[in-house]
C-alpha cells in the first residue's frame, strides 16, 4: 500500500510539472536596454529576444525556436531527474517501511502467537488448563483478547478440577459401604449354620461387590490421571512391559490366552505408577475381550521411534467396526452385549490408558486387526537423557 501511494503520488508530482513547466518557463522583456548589448542591436520593448552562447542577441522567430529547444532541454532533464530519483527514493523509503512495518508487526503479533500456543497446548492435553498468558503491556485490544482468554481458561480448570474432586471424594465414600458390605457377607456366609443358599447367595453378592469396588478404584485411578503431573523419573517402558506380563499370567493361563511379549528399550519419564495402569489395562483388556476359543493371543511390544516411545498392544477378538473405535475411549462405553450388568469390567479400562498419555503429553491410537480385535498404540516423549 505504501509503494502503491508513493507511485500515485511521484505520477501526480510528474502530471502537475509537466502541464505548469511550459506555462512559467518564458522571459518577456518589457522596455529597451539602455545602452545596446554587445554584438546586435537593443530589441525592440515587448520583443522576445535571448542570446547564444556565443553571446549574440536573436529575436524574432529564430529566438521562440531556440527557447523552445532550450525550454524542451530543460524539461527531458528535469523529468528525467524527477522520474529517476524519485523512483529510487520510492523504492529505498518502501523497502524502509516495509522492513518497519514488519517489525511492528511482529511486535504486536507476538502476543496472539501466546494465545495460539496455550490453546493448542490446552487442546492437546486438559491437564495444560492451569496454564495462563499473563499477558503484559498497554491496555489495548491483544492484552484485552488474552485476559478474556485466561478468565476462560481459570473458569474452565475450576470447573474440571471440581469434577475430578468430585469423582475422587464420591469414590473414597463408596468405598466404607462396600467393604463393610463385603465383611457382613463374607461373615454370614462362613457361619457353621450358612445353609448351602446362603452360601450361593454370599458369592453371588461378593461377586457384585467386587465389580463395584473394581468400578470406584477406575474412578479413583481415572480422577488421579487428569491431574497435573508435578514429578517426573526416568521409566523405561521395557521394564514396564515385563512385569505386567508377569502379573497377568495367571489370568491369561486360566483363560488359555497366550501372552506374546516384545520388550524394547523404550526409555521416556513420567509416573511409573500410572504407566505401569496404561500398560497393565491394555493387556488385561486384551486378554479379557478376545475370542471364544481357538487361536487366542496378546502381543505387547515396547519400542523407541524418533523422539518417541511407544507401546504396542495387539490381540485376537472380536471383529470390531472401525466407526465404533474411538467410542471404547469413552467411560463406560461398551459394545454390545458387554453393556449388560455381568459383562467384563468396569467400562474404564481404555479411558483410563487414554488420560494417563494425555498426561505425560502422549496420545493413543487404535485401529481394528484385519483378524479382528485391535492394534492399540501409546506414544509418549522419549527421555532426553
Amino acid at each position: 500500500m505504501f509503494l502503491a501511494a508513493g507511485a500515485l503520488l511521484l505520477g501526480l508530482t510528474y502530471v502537475l510539472f509537466s502541464n505548469n513547466f511550459g506555462q512559467q518557463y518564458r522571459v518577456i522583456v518589457q522596455g529597451t536596454y539602455l545602452t545596446p548589448p554587445p554584438g546586435g542591436q537593443a530589441p525592440l520593448p515587448n520583443q522576445v529576444f535571448t542570446t547564444t552562447k556565443d553571446g549574440a542577441v536573436i529575436t524574432g522567430a529564430a529566438a521562440e525556436q531556440a527557447m523552445r529547444e532550450q525550454r524542451e532541454q530543460v524539461r527531458r532533464a528535469a523529468t528525467k531527474s524527477l522520474v529517476t530519483q524519485g523512483s529510487i527514493a520510492l523504492v529505498a523509503v518502501g523497502a524502509l517501511a516495509a522492513g518497519f512495518g514488519w517489525l511492528v508487526a511482529g511486535r504486536v503479533l507476538a502476543p496472539l502467537h501466546r494465545v495460539t500456543d496455550t490453546a493448542r497446548r490446552i487442546a492437546a492435553s486438559p491437564a495444560a488448563l492451569h496454564e495462563r498468558i499473563a499477558l503484559r503491556g498497554p491496555d489495548d485490544e491483544v492484552k484485552n483478547l488474552a485476559d478474556a482468554f485466561d478468565t476462560m481458561v481459570e473458569r474452565l480448570d475450576h470447573s474440571f478440577d471440581g469434577q475430578r474432586r468430585f469423582v475422587a471424594n464420591a469414590s473414597h465414600e463408596l468405598r466404607t459401604p462396600l467393604t463393610l458390605g463385603r465383611a457382613l457377607v463374607e461373615v454370614a456366609m462362613h457361619r457353621r449354620t450358612a445353609s448351602a443358599d446362603v452360601q450361593e447367595l454370599g458369592e453371588s453378592l461378593l461377586t457384585i461387590n467386587a465389580r463395584h469396588e473394581q468400578l470406584i478404584d477406575g474412578l479413583l485411578i481415572l480422577a488421579d490421571s487428569e491431574k497435573q503431573l508435578t514429578t517426573l523419573y526416568p521409566v523405561n517402558l521395557a521394564d514396564v512391559v515385563d512385569h505386567v506380563a508377569g502379573q497377568v499370567g495367571a489370568e491369561a493361563a486360566a483363560t488359555g490366552v497366550e501372552v506374546i511379549r516384545g520388550p524394547g528399550d523404550a526409555p521416556t519419564r513420567g509416573d511409573a505408577l500410572l504407566l505401569e495402569r496404561l500398560v497393565h489395562n491394555l493387556v488385561e483388556n486384551g486378554i479379557r475381550h478376545n475370542l471364544p476359543s481357538g487361536d487366542r493371543w496378546v502381543r505387547v511390544m515396547s519400542r523407541t521411534a524418533g523422539d518417541q516411545v511407544q507401546v504396542e498392544v495387539t490381540n485376537t477378538g472380536p471383529e470390531i467396526p472401525p466407526y465404533e473405535v474411538e467410542a471404547l475411549f469413552k467411560p463406560f462405553y461398551r459394545l454390545g452385549s458387554e453393556r449388560l450388568v455381568g459383562g467384563k469390567g468396569a467400562g474404564l479400562g481404555l479411558s483410563i490408558v487414554r488420560s494417563v498419555a494425555e498426561a505425560h503429553g502422549g496420545t493413543v491410537t487404535a485401529v481394528p486387526h484385519p483378524a479382528g480385535g485391535l492394534q492399540i498404540t501409546v506414544s509418549l516423549p522419549a527421555d532426553p537423557s
